[in-house]
């Protein structure tokens, strides 16, 4: 895990971003140990930061501390991912029908390239770069629609879906379909069909957690279900 901290900015804040990105990435993988001095000396801070760093982390789920200062990446919680998705796509259902019927010019054109960016990614196979770029696809959907503050709460609740996402992108054909169903977001914005984008962030939202247990199958060691 490379990371150098800003120094204009608190430490605290950035350790949390840098173990959560590492966490979502599998980097660190679900059960694996963190010990808060070897993070300390990583991150050239004291053991405060990272302590706070964990705590935030374990309010999110994404570790579990226990008595005498051990803690460890969480395995992913399906029955907690399935609550944050159940959040999400309600959220964002509402939102394609607020955007089939408010959206600009210069919104479905930012939409437009983020698609032609994860094209090239999945052809790349880069998956971690294209689940970052889902995420914008999706973060624009907020912004554009006056709610980047719910956009934050999602991404705080996700990081079970996250994993999850990840494990599931490398299915053959998962890539085309996300890049089908953005496609079908998109132009049913684009269109002013409302209905037709609830329908299609509907179908979109439901793919990854209809396959729980075939990513279960594969790696029964991550998932608690």
């Amino acid at each position: 895990m490379n990371f150098t901290l800003d120094p204009t900015r608190h430490a605290a804040p950035q350790v949390v971003e840098a173990l959560r990105a590492a966490i979502i990435s599998m980097e660190l993988a679900p059960g694996i140990a963190l010990d808060r001095a070897e993070l300390a000396q990583q991150f050239g801070v004291s053991q405060t930061p990272v302590r706070d760093a964990l705590i935030r982390l374990s309010e999110e789920g994404l570790v579990i501390i226990r008595a005498q200062y051990t803690t460890q990446v969480s395995r992913i919680d399906v029955p907690a991912a399935r609550e944050a998705h159940y959040l999400r796509r309600s959220i964002e259902i509402e939102i394609a029908r607020q955007l089939a019927v408010t959206h600009d010019d210069t919104f479905i054109a930012d939409l437009r390239t983020q698609l032609e960016r994860q094209a090239d990614l999945a052809a790349r196979k880069d998956f971690i770069g294209f689940i970052a770029a889902d995420k914008e696809f999706h973060r624009l959907m907020y912004v554009a629609a006056g709610l980047p503050r719910l956009w934050a709460v999602v991404v705080r609740m996700s990081g079970h879906v996250d994993r999850l996402r990840l494990l599931h992108i490398p299915t053959v054909g998962k890539t085309e379909s996300t890049l089908a169903a953005h496609l079908a977001i998109l132009t049913a914005i684009a269109s002013r069909d409302a209905d037709a984008a609830q329908h299609a962030v509907r179908d979109h939202l439901s793919g990854t957690l209809a396959s729980v247990d075939e990513i279960h199958k594969r790696h029964p060691d991550f998932l608690i279900v």
